[in-house]
């Protein structure tokens, strides 16, 4: 009877430990599926694509690539805007619209310029760093950050005179539309930490 109730109170913990070890694992793994596989799908939406075709269908290393980004950007607090600076980007953003009728290429270079001076306000990395600020944007507003992609696109292989400076009209007045939701984004301070996911 001694050696049952000796054998009862070494058991007790044992399986207690277990318990504890087992809900630890569990936690670990709900954690790491937030950075991992289904919860970087669901985090970035169409960028996770996006990243994917970029790494030659390679998941795995799309995966890592946005893994790193969710590691360096994720604790980013954006920083709300003053009236003033958000009544004058607005303004922006209407004068480059207009503009776009008869100056559409001049019209992507100001919107280009105006998100990274927005997100930049808004406390995403200069936009003298264009792949951080755009990295971290995509952990905070994955569904939009295509715009911002395209606009720059169009905006730097004109500038730089490569073949795809081509890019037609209708090809501008979609990027623009699809920057435009990125600009309401951040223009809207309810959006604090990921709108995107």
């Amino acid at each position: 009877r001694k050696a049952l109730m000796s054998t009862g109170v070494i058991i007790v913990p044992i399986v207690i430990v277990v318990g504890v070890v087992a809900a630890a694992a569990a936690l670990a793994l709900r954690a790491r599926g937030a950075i991992g596989g289904s919860g970087l799908k669901r985090r970035f939406g169409p960028e996770y694509e996006r990243t994917v075709a970029r790494h030659n269908g390679d998941a795995k290393a799309a995966e890592q690539e946005l893994g790193a980004r969710v590691q360096e950007h994720g604790s980013l607090q954006e920083k709300p805007l003053e009236p003033a600076a958000r009544e004058q980007y607005q303004a922006r953003w209407a004068a480059a619209q207009e503009r776009f009728v008869d100056s559409p290429r001049e019209a992507m270079s100001d919107v280009d310029r105006l998100l990274g001076e927005v997100a930049g306000a808004r406390g995403f990395p200069d936009v003298q760093e264009y792949e951080k600020q755009f990295d971290a944007l995509s952990v905070h507003h994955a569904d939009h950050v295509h715009g911002y992609r395209r606009v720059h696109r169009v905006v730097t292989t004109r500038e730089n005179g490569t073949p795809e400076s081509q890019a037609g009209t209708e090809e501008m007045r979609e990027a623009m539309l699809e920057a435009r939701d990125l600009f309401d984004d951040l223009m809207n301070d309810d959006n604090r930490n990921g709108s995107g996911h």
